[in-house]
């Protein structure tokens, strides 16, 4: 009965152990044309390594000066989960324009290509340290 409990409670410590240290902050600086992209939004996802899940995202909207910090879509904290990620940068805009049929469409101050979300070619990978300087200066061409 005591191995029991003890393997019980060795494999909670562990479980619990490892579901903290998969995720680290993460932080840095969007740049458009080398200047600063302000209301960018920034997903992370990761990417499967060979595990069935490799976790959730991670998000954050730029700056004035560009900078953002992530936060991780599921549940509360900072950061992203360990590991290779996809990176995606859109910009989203309230503005509206309407089109020959009379249809709204979105209105964007600065259009970003799209191998930088819908076809994104960014990747980062977090270490388990944390990563300060995931920065990322996007070309018009």
């Amino acid at each position: 009965m005591k191995r029991w409990m003890l393997a019980g409670i060795g494999l909670l410590v562990a479980v619990l152990g490892c579901s903290t240290e998969r995720s680290a902050p993460v932080s840095g600086r969007v740049t458009f044309d080398g200047k600063p992209l302000a209301g960018a939004h920034v997903t992370f996802q990761p990417l499967a390594d060979g595990s069935a899940d490799p976790g959730g995202g991670s998000y954050a909207v730029t700056g004035a000066d560009g900078s953002y910090s992530l936060q991780l879509v599921q549940g509360p904290g900072a950061g992203a989960v360990v590991g290779k990620h996809r990176v995606e940068i859109i910009m989203r805009n309230e503005n509206s324009d309407v089109n020959d049929q009379g249809n709204k469409r979105p209105k964007f101050a600065v259009n970003i290509p799209a191998k930088y979300n819908v076809s994104s070619e960014l990747t980062c990978v977090v270490p388990a340290g944390g990563k300060s300087d995931a920065n990322f200066d996007l070309k018009s061409k």
